[in-house]
């Protein structure tokens, strides 16, 4: 049978997507997709391979808003902030999707382009060969770390609050700390540890 005209990728995903957001990772089935469209599972199949072609179209359509031109007249350290700003918004606004996004980083093109943002910076900064590789896994790292970070373990959470009811006698710095934390908001934890990150790198 044809395919309907109807029916683009886009749409599948922006549906996925909602799925998602809804009912989490768990929730997200080809038969769920295709009820919140309105088509059939068949249909559905003819148009995604099954979950992992699924899941890199919600990735896709997650990232595809994110503007990958880094901001002019800045230096290669405000540009790395910038992009990595940018794609942590994106993410953020769909936690459920978090892990999907770390999965399939490798097969969106969104995710693909904005990789390779990231490495023209990094170039252009001066960083080479393996310096490049490492220095775009830390950058990664902290993107995604924080945005697992902030689902899982938030600042304002009760694990914080937890850690800073704990015996000073015992725990005096972790206790101190946390009890610090907790006034930190998600943003301002990312940009501050992001900082720290790109402080530590350079090309030589």
């Amino acid at each position: 049978m044809p395919r309907p005209r109807s029916l683009t990728e886009a749409r599948i995903a922006a549906a996925a997507l909602a799925v998602l957001d809804r009912d989490g990772q768990d929730g997200l089935t080809m038969r769920a997709v295709a009820e919140e469209i309105g088509v059939s599972t068949m249909a559905l199949y003819r148009y995604v391979d099954g979950r992992e072609h699924l899941e890199s179209l919600v990735v896709d359509h997650m990232l595809a808003s994110v503007d990958v031109t880094p901001p002019a007249a800045a230096s290669w350290r405000e540009r790395v902030m910038a992009l990595c700003e940018r794609a942590r918004a994106a993410i953020g606004e769909h936690p459920a999707a978090v892990p999907l996004a770390l999965m399939h980083r490798h097969t969106a093109p969104a995710a693909l382009r904005f990789a390779e943002a990231l490495l023209e910076v990094l170039a252009e900064a001066g960083f080479v060969g393996e310096r490049r590789a490492v220095a775009l896994r830390a950058l990664l790292g902290q993107l995604f770390g924080s945005l697992v970070l902030t689902r899982f373990g938030p600042l304002s959470g009760p694990g914080t609050a937890a850690l800073a009811a704990l015996p000073e006698e015992e725990f005096p710095l972790l206790a101190d700390t946390a009890r610090h934390a907790r006034s930190i908001a998600s943003d301002e934890e990312f940009r501050r540890s992001l900082e720290l990150v790109l402080r530590g790198m350079s090309p030589r």
